[in-house]
C-alpha cells in the first residue's frame, strides 16, 4: 500500500505524524533511563536528539509542545 502513495505525501506523513512520535520516544526513554540509573552518556544522547528534533521543528514553524 504504501507504494501506491505520492512521494510528496509519504515524505509529508514521515514529517508530520512518525518524526514528532520518534522525538517524544526518544525524549520519554532518555528521561526513564536518567532517572532509574542518573545521567550517563545514552540517557544524555537520547534527551539531546529530542530536544534537537523539537528546535527543527520550531525553526520550520511548528508549534513548541509542552
Amino acid at each position: 500500500m504504501w507504494l501506491f502513495l505520492t512521494r510528496r505525501f509519504r515524505m509529508w506523513v514521515i514529517l508530520t505524524v512518525l518524526a514528532p512520535v520518534v522525538i517524544t520516544v526518544l525524549r520519554k526513554l532518555g528521561q526513564a533511563l536518567e532517572k532509574r540509573t542518573g545521567p550517563s552518556a545514552i540517557s544524555k544522547g537520547l534527551l539531546k536528539a529530542g530536544d534537537l528534533g523539537e528546535k527543527a521543528r520550531v525553526k520550520l514553524g511548528g508549534k513548541r509542545r509542552r
